[in-house]
C-alpha cells in the first residue's frame, strides 16, 4: 500500500473528541460495552459488522466507512506478517484448465408417433 491507512480506533477517538463525548458515553449510546469501545480505540479489537452498523447509525456514516477502515488496516497488518509472507512464497498460482472438449450434440429420438401423409 502506498500510504498507511487510518486505524479505526484513532478515527473513532477523533469523533468522540469532536462530539465532546467519552468512551463510556458512546458505549451507552450504541449499546456496546465500555471495554469493547476502549479496545477498539486502543487497537486491541477490530471493528465487526455489527459494531460498524452501530457506529454508522450514531455518527451518520455508512457501515462500509468503518468496515473499509478495518479492512485496510487488516491488509496492512497482513502485508507486514513474516509468517504469512513465508507461506505465500510457497503457494503457486493455479494453472488455467485445459479447454473443454466440444461435445457432439446427440440427436433426440423422435417420439413414437409417425407422421401420416
Amino acid at each position: 500500500m502506498s500510504k498507511s491507512p487510518k486505524a479505526p480506533g484513532s478515527v473513532l477517538l477523533s469523533l468522540i473528541e469532536k462530539y465532546q463525548l467519552n468512551p463510556y458515553a458512546l458505549s451507552r449510546e450504541i449499546s456496546l460495552s465500555y471495554s469493547a469501545v476502549r479496545q477498539i480505540i486502543s487497537g486491541e479489537s477490530k471493528i465487526t459488522a455489527q459494531t460498524a452498523f452501530r457506529l454508522a447509525k450514531f455518527f451518520g456514516q455508512s457501515p462500509t466507512f468503518w468496515l473499509d477502515l478495518q479492512r485496510d488496516m487488516d491488509i496492512q497488518e497482513a502485508e507486514k506478517n513474516k509468517k504469512l509472507s513465508a507461506i505465500l512464497k510457497g503457494i503457486k498460482k493455479v494453472k488455467k484448465p485445459a479447454p473443454a472438449k466440444k461435445s457432439v450434440p446427440v440427436k433426440k429420438p423422435v417420439s413414437g408417433k409417425k407422421k401420416v401423409k
